[in-house]
This record gives C-alpha cells, sequence and structure tokens, in this order.
C-alpha cells in the first residue's frame, strides 16, 4: 500500500485513476483547484475513500501541506484545450508550467519515490509520416492548408512512436512538453523517478460535457444532447487515436510500478486510427439521433493538426499496456452514461471566440 497524491485528482481522468488505486490498496489524496469551466458539482465528487484537499497548483503552502506522508505523486493538473491555449496564453502557461514548477520545488524539501506526469500527443504536432519510398517524414508543414487540400502531398500518416521529434504547434503543447522536461529533469536531479505519459484523445464516462475545450467526443456529445450537430473542422477526415480512460487509469498504475519505467516517456493510446468524421457520426448512431448530421465547417484552426496516432508498442513492451477496451464498447458505455446527463453547449461561443481572434481560417 502507498499514499499517493494525485494533482488535478478532482478531474475526469483523476476520478478513474483514484478509483483504480483505491480498488488495489493504495491511500489516495486529491489536489484540485475545482475551476468552473471543468467542474459542475455533485457529479465530479471524489471516490468514495479518497481525500480531497481544495487548493491551486501555483499555491506552495497548500501544495506542501497535500504532499505530506505521500510517498508518490500523479501529476495531472493543467489547463486542457488548444483552441484556447491560442488566446488565454497566460493562463495555460500559468497553471501548467508554473504550476509544475510549483510542485517540483516543493517535492525538493520533501522527496518522493516516483513522479508520474501527464504529457500529451499534442507536442509531436503533426504524426509521424512516410513518403513514396517508405522513408519516415517527421518535419511537415501545413502552410497552405486550405478547403480541397488539407493533406500533405505525397505522404501517407503512420503511427507516431516516442522518437519522433516534437513539433510544438500551440501554447498547449508547448506547456505540456515544458511540464513533461521539468518532471523529468528535477526528478532526476533529486534523486527520484519520474515517468511521464503522452496521452492521446481520451474518452469515456464523467468527461466535462459543458466545456467547449475538452476532448472531441464530449464536445460532439454536448451537442447533440442539444440537438445540435457536431462541429467538424476542415473535412473531417483528420486521424486520432481515441483511448478509453480506464486503459489510462490502468497505464498509470503500470507507470507508478514498472522499475524500467524510470525516466522513460510512453505514448498511451489504443495503437488504432479513426478520422473525426467517422467518430462524430458513429457516435449520433449511438444516441439514436442518426438524422443530425455533423457539421463540416472546412476551416482549419490555428495550432491544430492534420494526423496523429499511437505507436504503442513501447508501452506494451516495458509497461505491460494492452488497450483492453474496444471503441464501440467504450462508446456504448459513454452514451448509456450520457443518458442521465445534460450539457451547456458552448461550442459556437468558442467557435466565434477563436474566429473573433483571427484564430480560425
Amino acid at each position: 500500500m502507498s499514499n499517493i497524491l494525485i494533482t488535478g485528482g478532482a478531474g475526469f481522468i483523476g476520478r478513474h485513476v483514484a478509483r483504480a488505486l483505491l480498488a488495489r490498496g493504495d491511500k489516495v489524496r486529491l489536489y484540485d483547484a475545482l475551476i468552473a469551466q471543468v467542474h459542475s458539482g455533485a457529479a465530479d465528487a471524489p471516490p468514495n475513500g479518497a481525500e480531497l484537499v481544495v487548493g491551486d497548483i501555483r499555491d506552495a503552502a497548500r501544495l506542501r501541506e497535500a504532499l505530506a506522508g505521500v510517498d508518490k505523486v500523479i501529476h495531472l493538473a493543467a489547463e486542457v484545450g488548444v483552441g484556447q491555449s491560442m488566446y488565454a496564453i497566460d493562463r495555460y502557461v500559468g497553471a501548467n508550467d508554473l504550476g509544475t514548477a510549483v510542485l517540483l520545488q516543493a517535492l525538493t524539501s520533501t522527496p518522493v519515490a516516483r513522479v508520474v506526469v501527464a504529457s500529451s500527443m499534442s507536442i509531436y504536432g503533426e504524426g509521424l509520416y512516410r513518403d513514396a519510398e517508405g522513408r519516415p517524414v517527421e518535419e511537415v508543414s501545413r502552410e497552405g492548408a486550405r478547403p480541397g487540400h488539407w493533406d500533405l502531398p505525397d505522404l501517407t500518416p503512420a503511427p507516431t512512436p516516442e522518437s519522433k521529434r516534437p513539433n510544438l504547434a500551440s501554447v498547449y503543447a508547448l506547456t505540456k512538453f515544458v511540464q513533461e522536461r521539468l518532471t523529468l529533469s528535477v526528478c532526476a536531479a533529486y534523486g527520484m523517478e519520474a515517468v511521464a505519459l503522452r496521452l492521446f484523445n481520451v474518452y469515456g464516462p464523467g468527461q466535462a460535457l459543458s466545456n467547449p475545450y475538452t476532448g472531441v467526443l464530449a464536445i460532439f456529445a454536448s451537442r447533440l444532447l442539444n440537438g445540435r450537430p457536431p462541429l467538424v473542422f476542415e473535412d473531417g477526415l483528420q486521424q486520432r487515436d481515441f483511448v478509453h480512460v480506464s486503459d489510462v487509469a490502468a497505464a498509470f498504475l503500470a507507470a507508478l510500478d514498472a522499475p524500467q519505467a524510470a525516466g522513460q516517456v510512453y505514448n498511451i493510446g489504443s495503437g488504432e486510427r479513426r478520422t473525426i468524421l467517422d467518430v462524430a457520426r458513429t457516435l449520433a448512431q449511438a444516441m439514436a439521433r442518426p438524422e443530425i448530421a455533423p457539421e463540416l465547417t472546412e476551416k482549419c484552426r490555428a495550432g491544430d493538426i492534420r494526423h496523429c496516432f499511437a505507436d504503442i508498442s513501447k508501452a506494451k513492451a516495458e509497461l505491460g499496456f494492452t488497450p483492453r477496451v474496444e471503441f464501440s464498447d467504450g462508446l456504448a458505455e459513454l452514451v448509456d452514461w450520457l443518458r442521465a446527463q445534460s450539457a451547456v453547449d458552448g461550442a459556437e461561443e468558442a467557435r466565434r471566440e477563436l474566429e473573433a481572434r483571427g484564430l480560425v481560417a
């Protein structure tokens, strides 16, 4: 049994990780600021058996109190969303990077055995491609992307491994990379083990449905619950990797324990690719709203990428990570949960905000 602190622990992923830790007998403390954009009240209550400490990740004194008696830390606290990060720059850098620095500063005085930090697939920018001869291509540009020309000519998208060089296309991506690098560097200097998990598109019951900058499945579900079409940028043929939150929770537990994981980074995804358009249509069918067709905007947001899906062979080999939830089963579970939910649809407002700032073209 270990004493685990989860920063951002009252959030979507944090609650699932907490339940998994409690189920195996660990003691769990959650540290969370409970910001209104993400948290909606009773639905976000911490799991039974978990202690909740309310505080900002940048509050050094409060954080030191929360770290008392802790053996290991899972660092999930972050502002999330590519689009919003491009105009709420100080908010994202402050919460994500300054917040991580404050946490690590506290840990220099009260070190723990291991820190697992949530990184993101967004740090890759575009995923890996291969040219006509099958050679890997890591550096690509979307300059000139426009309706009818969204894809990159003469290149084929391929699974993206951890070895691909980062290409930080948004403020959010930049902050997640800093979180990852800070954690790995500082922990090594102070004799603590650290692991970074680069999460792909996480979905499942408990997502923040009224946050227009959260995961795309939650945004689509919010639209459909309100009888409105999912808003799909570009032509919808962008390819992504959707991984169920229970599989992500299992990955965090493995990363806490696996000896060989210290100092490593791992992709955590399903290892499968899906287009955004297909996901929108499949969700509408599953929610018994097949008549609501996705609305294609034929526009591109600043910071958006075309294709990125995970090569998870390293996580399989070193963490024993094997995704267990098939997308169809995970979607059915999500839809079952959605039947009892309501949502404030903020997608149109979010799009107007981006357009007013010149971040959609």
